[in-house]
């Protein structure tokens, strides 16, 4: 009977990691670009225009 590769079983269950954590940092990304359009990214720009 062979012997199981550790190695290859961990290289794989570092890659799927890798690629969990690389589609959830793209998600991420996308929602963020959605959420300024609604007003949030110019609410900064607009309360210093305002304070002077």
């Amino acid at each position: 009977m062979a012997k199981p590769n550790y190695k290859f079983q961990k290289r794989q269950k570092e890659l799927a990691k890798k690629k969990k954590k690389e589609e959830k940092r793209k998600r991420k990304l996308a929602k963020r670009e959605d959420l300024p359009e609604e007003g949030e990214s110019g609410t900064g720009e607009e309360q210093d225009a305002g304070a002077e």
